[in-house]
């Protein structure tokens, strides 16, 4: 009698049991394409030395035009100074916003200013 009530007993817990759920598929990840290079970009003193173009808009008057000295007058220390070949990038901030500044040479081994 006992044989009988524990194999009731455990096809009634057997249908209690549900089955394991089928994994996912493991999608293929994507191909990545290949990068290409940036193209050099020519030294001050280089003989292909291209001047930046100047943004004129009212307002900015006292920034364009001045050089990592002048910034300093006006705004302080910048929190950041990035240096990448012969141009400058100044970062200020502030409560209310964040002010990058780059400055690039006009003329070939010239002072970099705000552009």
């Amino acid at each position: 009698m006992r044989r009988p009530l524990a194999l009731a007993a455990s096809l009634a817990l057997a249908g209690c049991v549900s089955a394991p759920k089928p994994a996912r598929p493991v999608a293929a990840p994507r191909p990545v394409p290949p990068q290409r290079a940036a193209p050099p970009v020519p030294a001050p003193s280089a003989p292909g030395f291209i001047a930046p173009t100047v943004m004129r808009a009212p307002g900015l008057e006292a920034v364009i035009g001045a050089d990592a000295r002048r910034l300093g007058e006006l705004f302080g220390t910048p929190a950041l100074t990035v240096r990448e070949g012969d141009a400058i990038k100044l970062q200020y901030t502030g409560r209310a916003c964040v002010l990058e500044v780059f400055l690039y040479p006009l003329r070939p081994g010239s002072q970099p200013s705000a552009t």
